[in-house]
């Protein structure tokens, strides 16, 4: 199966982070189905999984709320050429859960509405450069964010040079882009906070008083922190609302649905009550299909008859913690960790100097596989229970005999079967090229 996927598919997945090259070689599962926290792949194996969706998914596979709000709208039809009931609806139940945000637009990826948003701030400002958080992994696959990493080929210099960058946390920095191209900055990029990085007190803030005084727009990816944050967002959690804000992943707990939102000035740029040359902020044939924003409106539901944020954090400390008294008692916690948030946690995975290790982590995953844990890792949802976190403890403590043998040995060598994993944007197929 996996040979034909590389057949026919330039990289085996339609998702680089989901691509064959992330995983032990010869140890990539294709899957067939889901339920709650568990998959089952082709081979009839099942297992525990982290990263859920890529965080798209936070109250667990087949969600059964989500599942009867799907099948109650597709015996109607899912696209018309015309709006529906359900996109009023579905954007009043947005609406009414992210603060600040006046209008909202829907669409099927991120790349899109973050996209959209920067084309938008370009229009009311005027301007034409893009500053970015350089410490945040990803924003779009759009060329001017793409032309930043290293896999740009096929994006002209002229447009990697429109992209300028900051550093996350530090308000100088930021200062000192707005000082270097003076009405030039048409937008402030950023997600609030990450996994592994909390806004320091007035950050934000700053962010927020530099945009204001210099009429820049500022856009906050939600893409991760929406609803797995907070309902609504890191701006919900740290009490500061931007100019826009992206979202898209766990608003569908799976299903394809992404939103732009923001101040109603901004947004009727693209709409019909406006005097000024409109923007093409999205038109998307499938943006407003029914069935994600039936989706959509059960997961709004769920989360407000319910606290799936809370279950994930409380399933978050109880693996991170059993994880890390492993890792003490076998005498490799400076080798590897669970760290982050707990509804987004990830684990580090270091070599006998202390230094982050590729060949490390690929043991490490590899030893999990074996076990019944998937996950390159440990993000959470709100279906994972206690016995699959003791599941995953257990595997852990195993995976982690075998990762100090390595470590004692001085190299992964005879432990691991296969190349090491490989950064997904990386310029060149190498090291993990296939014949």
């Amino acid at each position: 199966m996996q040979g034909r996927l590389h057949h026919l598919v330039p990289g085996g997945a339609h998702t680089y982070a989901r691509g064959s090259d992330q995983y032990p070689e010869d140890m990539a599962p294709v899957l067939v189905r889901g339920q709650g926290a568990r998959v089952w792949d082709v081979d009839g194996n099942c297992f525990v999984e982290y990263g859920m969706g890529l965080r798209a998914v936070t109250l667990g596979h087949n969600h059964p709320a989500v599942t009867q709000a799907v099948q109650a709208v597709l015996a109607d039809g899912v696209s018309f050429t015309r709006p529906t009931v359900h996109e009023v609806a579905a954007a009043e139940d947005f609406l009414a859960t992210v603060p600040g945000a006046e209008m909202v637009k829907f669409a099927k990826n991120g790349s899109d509405v973050t996209t959209a948003a920067v084309r938008l701030a370009r229009a009311a400002t005027g301007r034409d450069l893009v500053a970015i958080c350089a410490d945040h992994p990803f924003f779009s696959v759009d060329d001017w964010f793409i032309g930043t990493v290293g896999m740009n080929a096929g994006i002209p210099e002229a447009t990697r040079e429109l992209t300028v960058s900051f550093r996350y946390n530090d308000l100088e920095s930021l200062r000192e882009l707005f000082d270097r191209h003076t009405d030039r900055i048409s937008c402030v990029v950023l997600e609030a906070a990450t996994a592994l990085a909390e806004p320091e007190p007035g950050f934000l803030e700053g962010v927020r008083e530099l945009c204001d005084r210099t009429g820049t727009v500022l856009i906050f990816d939600e893409m991760i922190t929406g609803f797995r944050w907070a309902a609504g967002g890191a701006q919900q959690v740290y009490g500061v609302r931007p100019d826009l804000s992206c979202w898209g992943k766990a608003m569908g707990n799976g299903f394809p649905v992404a939103a732009l939102a923001g101040r109603r000035d901004l947004m009727e740029l693209g709409g019909l009550r406006t005097d000024r040359p409109r923007v093409f902020l999205l038109s998307t044939t499938h943006g407003p299909e029914t069935v994600s924003l039936a989706a959509f409106r059960a997961v709004a539901q769920v989360y407000r008859e319910e606290d799936p944020v809370a279950t994930m954090e409380q399933r978050g400390r109880l693996l991170a913690d059993g994880v890390n008294e492993c890792a003490r008692e076998l005498g490799v916690a400076d080798a590897v960790a669970v760290v982050g948030r707990p509804s987004c946690e990830v684990f580090v995975t270091r070599d006998a100097e202390g230094r982050p290790s590729q060949e490390y982590r690929t043991l490490f995953l590899q030893e999990l596989l074996r076990r019944g844990v998937l996950g390159q890792s440990f993000v959470i949802s709100a279906a994972h229970t206690e016995r699959d976190v003791a599941q995953t403890i257990d595997a852990c403590r195993e995976a982690l005999l075998v990762y100090r043998k390595a470590l004692e040995a001085g190299s992964v060598s005879g432990f691991l079967h296969g190349r090491p994993v490989a950064p997904a944007l990386r310029g060149h197929a190498a090291p993990r090229r296939l014949p």
